[in-house]
């Protein structure tokens, strides 16, 4: 059985679409584990890790208010990191964001496993809110299985792009 990576890459390739990630809790760990795929760098263009508030407004264009008024963990700084993430590399038709909670403690008055994922493509952003438990690991490869399994079903309700 193929792993959910593997699907995402898979699914990616058939439909000619490449993506990049903008991550926060994940800190690299979603990109990480999809170029842990063979064959990835087909699909996977890169990554930003934007951990901190002031990396997601100059990294990836999030709104200052938008971070100062509603925080990080937020619906709408996931979009505006998606969306940031394919202005930003280059040759992604797709992207995919996480942001949220990994622990131990509370944050901006959201508890731990409080996550927001992203998928942006060029026409929308679809963005779910996840509550995941345990620890800081369990939380973030919750996120990381989350965000693979929207990736897929978002890829999956395309036709072909590219003549492919």
């Amino acid at each position: 059985m193929s792993s959910p990576a593997a699907c995402a890459i898979t699914a990616l390739r058939s439909c000619g679409h490449r993506v990049a990630t903008a991550e926060s809790l994940t800190g690299g760990l979603l990109c990480a584990t999809l170029v842990d795929v063979a064959g990835a760098s087909d699909v996977v263009v890169g990554g930003v890790v934007a951990y901190t508030p002031e990396a997601k407004v100059e990294l990836l264009g999030v709104d200052a208010v938008v971070v100062d008024e509603r925080g990080t963990v937020d619906p709408e700084t996931a979009r505006q990191m998606a969306r940031g993430a394919l202005a930003c590399v280059p040759g992604a038709t797709l992207a995919v964001a996480t942001t949220g909670v990994a622990g131990p403690d509370p944050s901006e008055g959201h508890p731990v496993g409080t996550v927001f994922v992203a998928v942006a493509d060029a026409r929308d952003v679809r963005v779910e809110r996840l509550v995941l438990a345990g620890g800081r690991a369990q939380v973030r490869e919750g996120t990381v299985a989350a965000a693979l399994s929207m990736l897929i079903d978002r890829v999956g309700e395309e036709t072909p792009v590219n003549g492919r």
